[in-house]
């Protein structure tokens, strides 16, 4: 078996260099760790420099605008990610690789330059704001399945410690030579990932897995993000996934929106604090992910881990919610650190369960879904604290004998309204996660009203998911022949 898999790897080197394809040694995971962390390190020193733009720009009802900023991007994000997850899949993953990363932080400069450039830029960026898609997909295509659930866990476990230091040294900078150097040292990183990409990433995807050569048409049902969810709702299993990944991720969402304002607010952390706190919560969600996540697929399957990582969320955002000291948050943070393996527990149970030339269109379905919560959950956030007048500005944590009409009442039963909300909509995807038919036991449904096309690559003619679909006259579906089309 490894002999068989190494030298498949080294056919694969070999085909890459005869098409000219550049990069450092054979495709691996390190590849696709150092781009997730670069270009989230680099937005990560922006934390502090961000919250300042944002109420130097909209004085009043900055937190609304942010929402509606990050709505924006993630609308657009959920409208594009199945088209660059298709066109990745006949064209290779290095070139999207390059293309997202290097239009998601092309923004980085304008901050200092001017502000309404830096916010419609951000917003448009989110066309191409699918990295984590396009960096699954590589991981899929160099992974057996039996590794994938734990490369996954690490790529995620990755965006975490990309946050573990770069806030706190992002506020460090601003604090003592101000926020333009925080900016020039971020927009240092992008580029030192653009280029690393360029230079050092190889191709992953091999030729003889790719539906068709350079310059193969993509087809609209393809690219169309809502036909993806068509396809979706043909499929009993898949729809419970996805329906669960959209009620979970919506209130996750709307949380990373704000959750460094809430913390300044209600749980009365200082600015040297709230660093302190991202880097603590994100140590436990690289241990959780690289551990923790391995051991529980290993003894409990791939869906009870997805539901214990619901439970878990749904605590936390009640935690979030009804919490008003600091002893409080720091609970929340340590369970938000075991619930951050739900996604990549997701991204594995749906990557073994397609083929090898699909990984860019499921994954791009995932992420496409997660983009639309990341533009509806902010929003939702944003009209909940306004519909309760809670008001998250910044200027009323720093004008203390002014603010204490406009701030959260410390002794308020529910300090967070939009916590609790998000935490009933957990419950109810943790009952749509209930259904999702397990494939970690290899016995099926007999039943054909809950058999699923998710299912594993290795059963005998099973159909691969989200295949691509033509529709006759009178609105029949049949499939199509990949190789005899």
């Amino acid at each position: 078996m490894t002999k068989k898999r190494k030298k498949m790897r080294i056919s694969k080197g070999k085909l890459m260099k005869d098409n000219g394809a550049t990069g450092i040694g054979e495709p691996s995971i390190y590849h696709a760790l150092i781009v997730i962390f670069l270009e989230f390190f680099a937005w990560g020193l922006l934390t502090n420099p961000m919250l300042t733009v944002l109420d130097d720009t909209f004085k009043e009802h900055t937190f609304l605008m942010n929402g509606l900023v990050q709505g924006v991007k993630g609308i657009l994000s959920f409208l594009s990610a199945p088209l660059l997850g298709a066109l990745s899949d006949v064209w290779g993953r290095k070139s999207f690789l390059l293309l997202t990363v290097f239009f998601t932080c092309m923004p980085i400069p304008l901050m200092r330059v001017s502000a309404w450039w830096f916010f419609a830029m951000l917003s448009v960026s989110g066309t191409f704001a699918v990295t984590f898609s396009i960096i699954f997909a590589y991981v899929a295509d160099i992974t057996d399945e039996s590794e994938r659930s734990s490369a996954y866990g690490l790529v995620s476990a990755t965006f975490a410690a990309s946050l573990i230091t770069s806030p706190a040294l992002g506020t460090y900078l601003g604090n003592v030579y101000g926020d333009n150097v925080v900016v020039f040292l971020a927009t240092a990183v992008a580029l030192c990932d653009v280029l690393f990409i360029l230079v050092a990433v190889p191709e992953s995807l091999p030729e003889k897995v790719r539906p068709a050569s350079w310059g193969a048409a993509i087809s609209w049902e393809q690219a169309d993000p809502f036909n993806s969810l068509r396809k979706v709702g043909q499929d009993f299993t898949v729809l419970m996934l996805c329906i669960a990944v959209f009620l979970s991720y919506l209130p996750e969402a709307g949380q990373y929106s704000c959750i460094f304002l809430y913390l300044r607010i209600v749980g009365q952390f200082t600015e040297q604090q709230v660093p302190a706190y991202i880097a603590v919560v994100g140590v436990l969600s690289v241990l959780t992910q690289t551990i923790l996540l391995g051991i529980l697929i290993r003894t409990m399957g791939h869906k009870h881990t997805i539901m214990l990582a619901l439970v878990c969320e749904m605590l936390e955002l009640m935690w979030y919610g009804f919490a008003s000291h600091q002893w409080m948050m720091w609970v929340a943070g340590i369970i938000a650190s075991v619930c951050s393996i739900n996604y990549p527990a997701i991204s594995a149970l749906v990557s073994r369960s397609s083929s090898a030339d699909k990984q860019g269109v499921v994954q791009g379905m995932i992420t496409g879904i997660r983009g639309l919560c990341n533009g509806l959950g902010p929003c939702l956030f944003g009209v909940i604290f306004y519909f309760f007048d809670v008001n998250l500005d910044i200027k009323s944590k720093e004008d203390t004998g002014k603010g204490n009409d406009t701030a959260p009442n410390s002794h308020s039963v529910m300090p967070g309204p939009p916590f609790v909300f998000g935490a009933f909509l957990v419950i109810v995807a943790l009952l749509f996660a209930y259904f999702i038919q397990s494939s970690d036991s290899g016995s099926r449904s007999s039943d054909p009203a809950h058999s699923s096309q998710l299912s594993p690559r290795s059963v005998e003619g099973s159909k691969p998911l989200l295949a691509d679909v033509e529709t006759g006259h009178g609105g029949n579906v049949t499939l199509v022949d990949e190789d005899n089309p």
